[in-house]
């Protein structure tokens, strides 16, 4: 529905840190479905020492939350889209409360992000969700907020 090409359009993140591969499905003010692959090749993995075993190659899991944040800033910046509208300002992936880890993400894997929207308040964003390798739940997010704020007085790196 939305390749890498079209997330580059909607977030502004960029290499390494741009965590969302696809979108699979989209239903605005709702929810979405995005996809992250995780690779060995993940900077994450570089300079590791030799002869670790596979746990020590689990994906991590700031990573996991961040990819499922940038889903949640896809689904409400192409939602106001939709309406032919758009968010003044910066947004910031505020909080994630009763955060739930159930299996280890490793490379090879590909994640499947299925969250929503669950209420929008001025400039937050109040989302839920889980996050599925296959059939197996490896991550449930409680709550995710979202929010705008005014673009001064934030510094951007160049």
């Amino acid at each position: 529905m939305i390749d890498h090409a079209g997330i580059r359009n909607v977030i502004p993140h960029r290499h390494p840190i741009l965590l969302v591969d696809a979108v699979l499905e989209l239903y605005p003010f709702d929810r979405i479905v995005t996809v992250k692959a995780v690779s060995g090749s993940e900077p994450c993995y570089a300079n590791m020492a030799e002869g670790l075993g596979s746990s020590a190659f689990a994906y991590p899991k700031s990573l996991l939350i961040e990819s499922f944040g940038q889903s949640g800033a896809v689904l409400w910046l192409e939602s106001v889209k939709s309406r032919g509208e758009s968010l003044n300002g910066t947004l910031i992936f505020a909080a994630a409360r009763n955060v739930e880890f159930h299996s280890p993400v490793h490379p090879g894997d590909t994640v499947r992000h299925t969250l929503k929207i669950d209420q929008l308040v001025g400039g937050n964003a109040f989302l839920s969700g889980q996050s599925f390798v296959g059939d197996e739940l490896v991550m449930t997010v409680g709550e995710a907020i979202a929010v705008v704020r005014p673009n001064e007085g934030i510094t951007r790196r160049t």
